[in-house]
């Protein structure tokens, strides 16, 4: 069975009010082919206040963002309850088991890794990045968070930029969204 991919995230919070993730465009089939080169992977929700971001198959991505908003609904924009009810959710369904994505989530507090084993990672530093390219990028971010005054939103574009030029999952039509 032939797969979409979409690939690389990279997310930046440099305290409340300097929050950003951003994701590049490029859509994957199988191992071969790039059938999209601008596909939005990040994007706001729930009232603007919670930034999402996924890498993986595109379906699956976007039917566990859909779950994940109903249980910021459910869970009055708690960012970490939401996340932990969708993992328990996404490793103990059925149906929901073979889900193949990653799914970053922030807001002005926090900012999470969620999988489908049922991990929720609050990673240690204020930068994640997931898919393909992500180690890539996040070794841009790291260097780029630790070492420059650079904006999270600056820090993105560019940790995105350094793992385009690396990573052939990873393209240069980025997209970045900000709190």
């Amino acid at each position: 069975m032939v797969q979409f991919h979409a690939t690389t995230i990279c997310a930046v919070r440099r305290g409340p009010d300097d929050v950003a993730i951003g994701g590049d465009g490029q859509v994957t089939m199988g191992e071969t082919a790039i059938m999209k080169n601008g596909a939005k992977k990040v994007k706001k929700i729930y009232k603007n206040q919670v930034l999402t971001g996924f890498a993986g198959s595109v379906a699956d991505a976007f039917s566990l963002t859909e779950k994940f908003e109903k249980k910021l609904e459910e869970h009055g924009g708690n960012l970490k309850r939401a996340a932990v009810d969708l993992a328990q959710l996404w490793r103990s369904d059925k149906g929901m088991r073979n889900l193949e994505a990653l799914m970053i989530v922030m807001d002005r507090e926090d900012l999470l890794v969620i999988s489908g084993n049922g991990e929720v990672i609050a990673p240690d530093q204020d930068f994640v990045a997931i898919g393909s390219g992500g180690n890539y990028a996040y070794s841009a971010a790291n260097a780029l968070f630790n070492h420059t005054d650079m904006s999270a939103a600056e820090i993105v574009e560019e940790s995105l930029k350094i793992a385009a030029s690396i990573c052939v999952y990873t393209n240069d039509h980025i997209s970045v969204e900000r709190l």
